[in-house]
């Protein structure tokens, strides 16, 4: 959907002029804490987990704004970081030397790990006139000390206690390799899954995670009273934003930082904190 159609379906249904969703909405960040007990967790202490997606670094999100979210993450003294895609939206509308500037205060106060999604570079965008790789966002990553998850998993003692990480590439992208991804997963020990897409889970279904968590949906971004989201890019509608059961496991779907074209309504950009227990 173009900004102008949402802008024009928002006029239509609300009366209300474009100052709010424009300019207020989309900067006022909220604070969520969710708590997910794990079945495989041992943990004698919870871990704190920060959520943080769908950045969006581009005229519409200014890497001023995602400084503001990072202050907001880092100020509930997070254990370990997750960041799940969705970096920038298009080409050269950002500062790189800035934005890891930015990114590199997650990993100076944590363990911080992320995943790319379909704006990051390759099929996906590089057909809508994005980069046909990920290098800059690599770079960008590297720079910030931020360990990137593509494909693959890690084991992380977090408070003296086990997690298991696994990464995986973007759906939409065509770049899930599940069988890479979990090759070296550590048996036992509570399992979370980084995946951009949560329509993701479906090709995952026969891995073993407890937990996964995922962007890209914007929490639907603009929410038009009697009509729903406007805006929710997924098959299964039920997995647009917060914590939701899926068969045994649970998903965490962020609202996210950024937008596109710089419009939220009813929908306000998200930073979480997971409590694991």
């Amino acid at each position: 959907m173009t900004r102008r159609k949402l802008l024009y379906s928002l006029l239509g249904t609300t009366g209300l002029s474009l100052a709010y969703p424009c300019y207020v909405e989309p900067r006022r960040l909220e604070m969520t804490q969710p708590r997910v007990r794990l079945p495989r967790s041992s943990f004698t202490t919870p871990v704190r987990l920060l959520q943080m997606s769908d950045l969006h670094a581009s005229p519409y999100v200014s890497i001023r704004m995602i400084d503001r979210a990072v202050s907001l993450g880092l100020q509930q003294k997070p254990d370990l970081i997750c960041v799940t895609g969705d970096f920038i939206t298009g080409r050269d509308s950002f500062d790189p030397l800035a934005y890891a500037r930015t990114l590199r205060r997650l990993s100076a106060h944590a363990p911080t790990f992320a995943v790319l999604g379909n704006h990051d570079g390759g099929s996906w965008v590089a057909a809508r006139g994005g980069y046909t790789d990920h290098r800059v966002v690599e770079r960008i990553l590297e720079d910030s000390g931020i360990d990137l998850m593509h494909n693959r998993s890690a084991r992380v003692e977090v408070r003296g206690q086990n997690v298991t990480l696994i990464g995986v590439g973007d759906l939409w992208s065509d770049e899930i390799d599940a069988a890479r991804a979990f090759a070296g997963a550590s048996p036992g020990a509570p399992t979370v899954l980084m995946a951009h897409n949560p329509d993701s889970k479906e090709m995952l279904e026969r891995r073993p995670w407890d937990l996964m968590l995922s962007g890209h949906t914007h929490g639907g971004q603009v929410i038009l009273p009697f009509q729903g989201p406007s805006y929710a890019p997924v098959r299964d509608k039920r997995y647009v934003a917060g914590l939701k059961p899926w068969n045994s496991r649970q998903i965490h779907v962020t609202r996210g930082v950024g937008n596109l074209h710089g419009v939220r309504f009813r929908c306000r950009p998200e930073v979480s904190l997971l409590v694991l227990e």
